[in-house]
């Protein structure tokens, strides 16, 4: 998972800084590094580092950055090895005719099929990005129109992604066929904006004019902005963008992220009712399901679980001992609100069980009299190979354990998770979605 930003303007004194706050916007999806590059009169100047966008960028490198053109990347890993400073984005290469610069959010299926291909063909690769691949791949296909190079790149991968792209006079932005991962268009004073989620351009004073559709590439310049439609597959946005990783003040194709985790909530209210006193939302993913909850079961909505906002996600740490020691300084219980309460504890997923199990144990210890877990996600059953970032299924709690067993062995009175049916119900649509982490049926088949 990762977020991807592009900006292509013709009068833009500071663009490096519109860059800083637009990734800024979009760190929830990647905080393991950052990184931004930028044309100046066809040459790429980039930086990029471990850690977030505030923690790799100052003011001094911000002023370094001049040009009309630039891309970033925040990225998430969740192995070691892929967490490595050679793994960072934007990846800048040059070749036989200049150079381009490439972000990219996403998961190839066939990145290890193509890989060996160009390896045999004598291409050496310098990390383990997708970015690259597709790089070599643009770089192969292109003889005198980048263009074309692209499409004719794109043609050869099968996955997910969302790209931001960037040549010598050109921005350019991608989608896969099925639209699995999310990339919308935005506008200020004349210059363009490509972002992973809406959230961005609202951030840097930008207006939303669409959603960039499954199989599309646009490409920006000086004339303007382009489309170049190839036909596309059946629709499959990733549910868990839905569910986790968009933030609940964007739009992806249309569809609310704060309106569509408030109606999980409900429809899980009507799926899972039980008498209780209070409703808490684990934070901050699970607590708009938490408000939609409370509001149709008509139990009050209370604070519950405060959260230290300098502590990352958890379950993208490496061992068993730092996830747990991770929920530890994450969360604390207010015990004024959950003492001799029957509490209602509401989350978005369960992903390990790591971390509901210490928070069943922290609200226990705190002085809830019960506590009911309810989750707006069906149980993971499936590692994704599309992007999602799932541990392997032997670690998935989900896919070895019942809702009764994960009841037991997180210490709640009763724990429910919300239907495929009713999720859907919730987003409005039956169709349109990847839901392999549920099923086990992926839109592209594993190639590697």
């Amino acid at each position: 998972m990762s977020g991807v930003l592009g900006i292509y303007g013709k009068d833009i004194d500071e663009i490096s800084q519109m860059m800083y706050y637009g990734l800024y916007a979009i760190q929830h999806r990647g905080q393991v590094s950052s990184g931004m590059s930028i044309n100046n009169n066809g040459f790429i100047d980039y930086h990029k580092d471990m850690g977030l966008v505030n923690e790799v960028f100052d003011k001094d490198i911000l002023k370094r950055f001049r040009g009309n053109i630039s891309i970033g990347q925040v990225r998430y890993a969740f192995s070691d090895k892929a967490k490595s400073i050679k793994n960072t984005e934007p990846l800048v290469v040059g070749y036989r005719k200049g150079a381009l610069a490439l972000a990219h959010d996403g998961k190839l299926a066939n990145y290890i099929k193509l890989k060996d291909k160009l390896e045999d063909e004598g291409t050496i690769f310098q990390t383990d990005l997708d970015a690259e691949l597709i790089a070599n791949l643009i770089a192969r296909h292109h003889k005198n129109d980048v263009e074309d190079a692209i499409k004719n790149a794109l043609n050869e991968i099968k996955g997910s992604f969302s790209l931001a792209i960037m040549t010598n006079d050109k921005l350019v932005g991608a989608r896969d066929s099925h639209g699995m991962k999310p990339l919308s268009i935005g506008k200020i004073k004349g210059n363009y904006i490509l972002a992973s989620e809406t959230c961005a351009f609202d951030t840097i004073g930008a207006k939303f004019i669409r959603h960039v559709e499954p199989g599309e590439i646009v490409v920006i310049d000086d004339n303007g902005i382009r489309s170049i439609k190839k036909r596309p597959e059946k629709r499959a946005l990733c549910l868990f963008e839905l569910i986790y990783f968009a933030r609940p003040d964007s739009e992806v194709d249309g569809k609310s992220i704060y309106l569509s985790r408030i109606e999980s909530g409900k429809v899980l209210s009507k799926e899972a009712p039980v008498e209780a006193d209070i409703v808490i939302g684990a934070p901050d993913s699970g607590i708009i399901a938490a408000i939609g909850y409370a509001e149709e079961s008509k139990i009050p909505y209370a604070e519950g679980l405060i959260k230290n906002r300098y502590v990352g996600r958890t379950f993208i740490s490496p061992t068993k001992e730092l996830r747990e020691q991770g929920v530890r300084i994450k969360l604390n219980p207010l015990k004024e609100n959950i003492a001799g309460k029957r509490v209602i504890l509401v989350d978005d997923s369960i992903v390990r069980g790591t971390t509901i199990k210490q928070t069943v144990k922290m609200l226990k210890d705190a002085g809830a009299k019960e506590v009911h877990v309810r989750v707006a996600s069906p149980s993971v059953t499936n590692t994704c190979y599309l992007g999602m970032d799932t541990p392997t299924k032997e670690h998935l709690i989900g896919s070895t354990k019942t809702s009764k067993e994960i009841r037991e062995i997180s210490g709640a009175d009763s724990l429910h998770f919300i239907s495929i049916e009713g999720l859907l119900k919730a987003v409005g649509e039956e169709n349109g979605f990847c839901r392999g982490c549920f099923t086990g049926n992926y839109p592209v088949e594993r190639m590697n």
